[in-house]
């Protein structure tokens, strides 16, 4: 293998374009070497039509990154590992849990790298705001997690297709960021999911999850919002309010301003992917899919006006 991880991306919508591509050209020790895809690619590029024609004829790689449907990513995962290569799944990172089990024991039986990207969780303020909470005590948590469906998934009919995880498909960034800052793992008490009268998934949910000391985490998804988005975290604690806005990318302490950065989150996930791959690790969170599955489990299905694209 060289030393350069040679990396195809499978699935060139907009979150490959816009994303991973420049972030595995901003990466130390990666190369970006093919694409698969039914239709696009980047200029000048060796294009193939899918992964088993990329497998077969393509140049030689050493990993995959994973930006299909998440309907699609367990058969791929499946048959990149069973070739040899370390795998890097797009959230969520499957449609079940349990078609993840076992992706993870083919990969620490192929010796092979997979690598849950749960990209928001690497957003510049997510730490730091963990940190900060380690400190305090926290009394209540509102997420509020809206955004424009036409804006940020125009044309992309899966996401309401079962499996496809409707609003959850952002909402999961919120999940993967409250996961990573609570000092103790949260789980869902009740949830009320909304769905278009012509769609297989919801446009909209309100959750209640709680810790095991009764935390009160109350979620507002909705995929209805015109305008700017709303990717906000308030946690109220003792020593008073603690902000995560843009994302994870902006942290306020009270009126004290943290942390405002750019979107790097991608470039983070990349050097932790090639890290991973010279440990010989894998890194699979199954956290906040866990908890979009409760939401499922326990949600009340609302009906709502249908939706059209």
């Amino acid at each position: 293998m060289s030393d350069l991880l040679r990396i195809a991306i499978v699935g060139y919508g907009e979150i490959a374009c816009r994303q991973h591509v420049p972030a595995i050209a901003k990466t130390s020790g990666m190369a970006l070497v093919a694409v698969a895809d039914p239709v696009k690619t980047p200029p000048g590029m060796p294009h193939f039509r899918d992964l088993q024609e990329l497998l077969r004829d393509g140049p030689e790689i050493d990993a995959v990154a994973l930006c299909t449907p998440p309907q699609m990513r367990h058969a791929q995962a499946a048959a990149a590992l069973a070739s040899g290569k370390h795998v890097l799944l797009e959230k969520p990172p499957g449609t079940t849990l349990s078609e993840l089990t076992p992706l993870i024991a083919a990969a620490q039986e192929a010796g092979r790298t997979l690598f849950a990207a749960w990209h928001s969780g690497y957003a510049a303020a997510v730490g730091p705001a963990r940190q900060l909470l380690a400190g305090r005590t926290i009394n209540k948590v509102t997420i509020i997690w809206k955004e424009d469906v036409r804006v940020w998934h125009p044309g992309q009919a899966w996401i309401f297709e079962a499996g496809g995880f409707g609003v959850f498909d952002p909402g999961i960034n919120a999940l993967s960021i409250l996961t990573e800052i609570l000092p103790r793992a949260v789980f869902v008490r009740s949830a009320a999911l909304d769905f278009p009268s012509n769609r297989e998934a919801p446009i909209a949910a309100e959750i209640e999850l709680s810790d095991a000391g009764g935390l009160p985490i109350h979620a507002e998804f909705d995929f209805r919002q015109t305008g700017s988005p709303s990717w906000d975290i308030l946690c109220e604690t003792d020593a008073g309010p603690v902000t995560l806005s843009k994302g994870g990318r902006q942290l306020r302490d009270g009126n004290r301003l943290v942390v405002d950065a750019p979107n790097d989150e991608y470039p983070a996930l990349y050097r932790r992917f090639v890290a991973l791959t010279s440990e010989g690790k894998s890194d699979v969170d199954l956290a906040p899919l866990q908890l979009v599955a409760d939401s499922f489990m326990l949600g009340r299905r609302r009906l709502v006006e249908a939706f059209e694209d």
